[in-house]
């Protein structure tokens, strides 16, 4: 089983005061062109309007906060860690130099932390988190749990993203796209065949389906019982209490009121997200 490094604290990680990643040195200044992307660097896409805004903060101001690099094995480059964004854009004001940070780190930390850089930003999508889920568990041999430790998450949460990758092609497109959300995305993984998958998707988009109503479709599409005439939709205060639920939990939660009672939901969809929830609700260890 893999040593934790402490990643899941964050980017201070990287500050010389913890023990994760060893200094060279001091900020010094590298030409632009000698480094080179993180080859597991999660985040495929960038907003071309932000990068021109920074890139003429940066011809004005210059490059504020320094990046994080490690060297490569060819003499005189290196391979960023973190910063990628500020690297693009200082290219694109016609920086010949950039201001940077020479840590050491191994393959894993390279995932690890641009996983986390990116992460603490909201700068990811789901699906390319759940790729970096993927080569932390199978690359490097983490567990869910261990996963969910360095990024700061719940468990549930991890194993909940990691399931997005199983998707068709069709829905995960559409996913990237913004044709559906990851909450849409999430009630498809319930049925059981590619093909109704895409069926789903198809209706979803057609008629503008909410998750909500997608759940239902979900559910009849199952077999269960026929959609019953919709109801009022829950007040944004009961819609605000769900989402803290989920951002909490990991995973689907929904609060029903009955006159002065009702009830509150909470799903799972493997053994493994049951006990990471008897963990976190109860405090208990599986």
């Amino acid at each position: 089983m893999s040593k934790k490094t402490g990643l899941g604290k964050g980017l201070d990680a990287l500050l010389p005061s913890q023990p994760v990643l060893k200094p060279e040195g001091g900020v010094q200044l590298i030409p632009a062109h000698h480094i080179t992307r993180n080859p597991h660097q999660p985040r495929a896409r960038f907003d071309s309007e932000e990068l021109a805004e920074l890139a003429t903060s940066i011809r004005e101001h210059g490059v504020i906060q320094p990046l994080i690099v490690t060297r490569s094995e060819q003499p005189d480059r290196f391979t960023l860690i973190a910063g990628e964004r500020r690297l693009i854009a200082a290219r694109q004001a016609g920086l010949a130099e950039v201001p940077a940070i020479v840590r050491e780190a191994s393959e894993q930390q390279l995932v690890e932390l641009a996983l986390v850089e990116n992460v603490q930003r909201a700068d990811l999508g789901p699906l390319e988190t759940a790729e970096a889920f993927r080569q932390l568990a199978e690359d490097f041999g983490l567990s869910h749990e261990e996963i969910a430790a360095r990024v700061g998450k719940s468990r549930v949460s991890v194993t909940n993203t990691l399931r997005l990758l199983k998707l068709p092609t069709e829905v995960k497109q559409s996913l990237v796209d913004g044709k559906i959300s990851e909450g849409h995305a999430r009630a498809l993984l319930a049925l059981t065949s590619p093909q109704s998958q895409i069926a789903a998707l198809q209706t979803i988009i057609k008629k503008e389906l909410n998750v909500r109503q997608t759940e239902e479709l979900v559910r009849l599409l199952s077999g269960e019982k026929p959609i019953r005439p919709p109801r009022p939709g829950p007040s944004p205060e009961i819609q605000s209490l769900e989402r803290r639920f989920r951002e909490h939990l990991g995973t689907r939660v929904t609060i029903n009121q009955r006159g002065k009672g009702g009830n509150l939901v909470i799903y799972y969809f493997s053994d493994e997200e049951l006990n990471a929830l008897i963990d976190l609700i109860l405090g208990e260890t599986s």
